[in-house]
Formats: structure tokens, C-alpha cells, sequence
């Protein structure tokens, strides 16, 4: 009993350091006044903190209040050169690397083209990419703490390797998560592109008010993730949400074979539209929509008899439209899906557009990374509780 009456007092410091830590991650700069408003600590506890924390290098002076009647106050924030994270976005032709500090805050961003379709390993191309970007960021590698890369396919933590992404050239080759971590030094986290942009969508777009939703990926790859209370859903091997093997009527037809890039584009030529991809004949069919609707209506015919595939299993309160395709097929892509679900199910879904400006999924590698970051540099807190804050509830200085 007397341990435990000895360790209280240190304890009840590292709680309410954490709680001063995360209002600062998500307020961006208080004042000490602020502090002690937002914690309900007394003045000399809450100077005593912010005095521990900028000791410990954690939190460093900001600035002071301007522009208010009074004497200005002292600002804080957290220290932004504690570490560095990088989100990565790894597609068939280019992988995009981003360099953020922990309060999220994106400093340098590069891309490089890849081909290895004739064969090869992409780890060169991303190291080549994150080193690019922290150039840019004027940081060097080894201060990065996480690195989460985005894949048109799923890691399996049992075999250590990237599956579902055979049109990804070298990814599913063993060893070459072992690459990555040896190449860099620092914890790769390999995660599903949709479920990425799923987690962009939570902490940036529409879905901030929601804990539960489904998100449909249609661009070159088709996926989905599932939220449920605030967690995403990955399955016993990473394989939750490849509906692109959901069979749409027959033994072979497949919810790819119905929406995917080829058969978009075969779809376009029956109605007349060319292009290189399935995003260019569906923007090219809403510029010229009234003559294209029927294109862009069977379109959307296909697209809602999968979803309410996804409806009837999962019953979300919500849908989220993503992906480039999606984006190209704009509003009336979303109204034309919106009125073939309501006519072939029961449920009353609402599907909505995703919201994020930017990718998607560099944006959720970026968020995910900066969420691990935290819990490396803090710790004692889980992932979650380290989410990164939208940037609309970041109260810059």
C-alpha cells in the first residue's frame, strides 16, 4: 500500500503531462492561463507542468498573446523538432513520399515515376521518394520515427508480407518488408490504400463526426474499408474489404470485372467515349453529359449493385464515394449511384463523396504515421488517443 501511495504523486504527473500534451496537439498554442482553464489545475501546478515539459524538451515557447486587452502571456506549443514521420503513397507508376512533424504539419513532399514491370523490388523507389522529401523538408532521414506506406493491396502480419497485389509489380515478393525496415531503420507500417483513405476521411473530411462508415475505393484498385467504433476493421490477414472478388452473377463475374479500370474502359467504347483510363472516359462522359448519361447511368448501376452487396452485409450509417474514378464521375456520378441504390435496396443508406482535398491516401499514410509518431515520442498512450487532430480544430499560431 505505501508503494502504491509513494508512486501516486508520479503517476498523477505523468496524467496530467499527457492531458497538457494532447490539448497542445490539438489546440496547436495555449497560454498558461488557457491551461489551467482547459485542465482545471491550479496556476502553480500548471506553471510547474509547462516548466517540466519544456525541460524535458517537449514543449517549447511560442510567441505571446497580441492584440488583446491586458499584459500578453507566454505562449506554448509542442516542440516540433522532436521527430518526423513520412507517409507514403505507393501506385503503379509513382510513389509520393510526405515528411510531417508530429502536430501533423506536412514540410516537404516529392514523388518519383517507377517501372518495374520488368522486374525489380520497389524499396529503392521508396527510399528514393522519402529521401526527396526530406530534402525538401531540410530533415534528415534518420530523425523520422514511422514511415507508413499505402499499397493497392493488404499486409499479412503472419507472413510478413503485402498480398491482393499482383497489378503492383515486386510488392508481393518476400522479404521485402525486411527491405524496407532494414533500409530505413525505423518501424514501416504497409497498410491498405482504402483504409488509408478512410482514415483521411475521419480525420479530415466527412466523416470527422461519425465513428462507424464504410469507405468504396474505385480507381485503378477497388476496396473498401470499414470503420467500426473508430477502428478500422483489417480482418484475420489483412484481407477485410478486397470486394473486388464479390461475385456480381456468375462464377467468374467479379464487382472488379464490373467497375475496374478495363472494364470501365470497355464500357466507355460501347457508348463511344475513348481514353487511356477509366478517370478519363468518366470525366469526358460528364462534360459531355447529356449526350454520355447513359454511360455514366450504367455506370452507376454497377457501382450501386455492389454497394448494396456491402449494405446488406455491413448496414453502415455511412458510405463514402472515393478514389479517382469517383472523383472524375463528380456529383452526378454520386446522384445517378445515389437513386439505383434507393430503387434495389432496402436499406436507406446515405453515400456521400469523400471530402479530402489532395490524396487520400497520402493523406491518411501522413495522419496514421503522425498518430504512431506520437506514441513513440510520448508514449504510455495508445495510437488513437494520439489521432491527429482535422485541421479545421488546429488552432495554428
Amino acid at each position: 500500500m505505501a508503494d502504491n501511495v509513494a508512486g501516486a504523486p508520479g503517476v498523477l504527473r505523468a496524467i496530467n503531462d499527457r492531458a497538457a500534451l494532447t490539448l497542445l496537439m490539438k489546440h496547436g498554442t495555449l497560454s498558461r492561463a488557457q491551461m489551467v482553464e482547459l485542465t482545471g489545475l491550479s496556476k502553480p501546478t500548471a506553471a510547474e507542468l509547462l516548466s517540466r515539459l519544456i525541460a524535458d524538451g517537449l514543449v517549447v515557447l511560442s510567441g505571446t498573446t497580441s492584440g488583446a486587452r491586458g499584459p500578453s502571456a507566454q505562449l506554448y506549443s509542442i516542440n516540433r523538432d522532436l521527430a518526423y514521420v513520412a507517409g507514403v503513397n505507393a501506385e503503379e507508376d509513382r510513389v509520393t513520399a510526405a515528411i510531417a512533424d508530429l502536430t501533423g504539419h506536412v514540410i516537404g513532399e516529392a514523388s518519383v515515376e517507377v517501372d518495374l514491370t520488368a522486374g525489380g523490388t520497389p524499396v529503392p523507389a521508396v527510399r528514393q521518394a522519402v529521401r526527396n522529401a526530406s530534402r525538401k523538408a531540410r530533415t534528415a532521414m534518420k530523425s523520422l520515427r514511422h514511415i507508413v506506406i499505402g499499397v493497392t493491396g493488404s499486409y499479412d502480419p503472419t507472413t510478413d508480407r503485402v498480398i491482393y497485389a499482383s497489378h503492383l509489380p515486386g510488392w508481393e515478393e518476400p522479404g521485402v518488408m525486411k527491405q524496407l525496415r532494414d533500409g530505413f531503420g525505423v518501424p514501416v507500417t504497409v497498410q491498405n490504400d482504402a483504409n488509408l483513405a478512410a482514415v483521411g476521411e475521419r480525420t479530415r473530411g466527412g466523416a470527422k463526426d461519425v465513428d462507424t462508415f464504410a469507405l468504396l475505393w474505385v480507381a485503378r484498385g477497388l476496396g473498401l474499408a470499414v470503420e467500426l467504433g473508430g477502428r478500422l476493421y483489417q480482418g484475420a490477414r489483412g484481407g477485410a474489404g478486397e470486394v473486388g472478388y464479390i461475385l456480381m452473377g456468375g462464377r467468374s463475374a467479379t464487382f472488379q470485372d464490373s467497375v475496374g479500370n478495363s472494364a470501365v474502359l470497355q464500357l466507355a467504347r460501347r457508348h463511344g467515349l475513348k481514353g487511356d483510363s477509366a478517370d478519363d472516359v468518366v470525366a469526358a462522359a460528364v462534360r459531355d453529359a447529356e449526350t454520355k448519361l447513359p454511360f455514366l447511368q450504367e455506370l452507376a448501376e454497377r457501382l450501386a449493385t455492389g454497394i448494396a452487396t456491402i449494405v446488406a452485409v455491413l448496414d453502415p450509417p455511412l458510405i463514402v464515394l472515393a478514389g479517382s474514378t469517383c472523383q472524375a464521375g463528380g456529383s452526378l456520378l454520386l446522384e445517378l449511384t445515389r437513386t439505383e441504390l434507393a430503387r434495389i435496396s432496402p436499406f436507406s443508406t446515405p453515400l456521400v463523396a469523400s471530402s479530402v482535398t489532395g490524396s487520400p491516401v497520402l493523406a491518411g499514410a501522413v495522419d496514421t504515421a503522425v498518430a504512431l509518431g506520437r506514441e513513440s515520442v510520448f508514449g504510455g498512450l495508445s495510437s488513437e488517443a494520439w489521432a491527429p487532430m482535422a485541421p479545421s480544430e488546429r488552432l495554428l499560431a
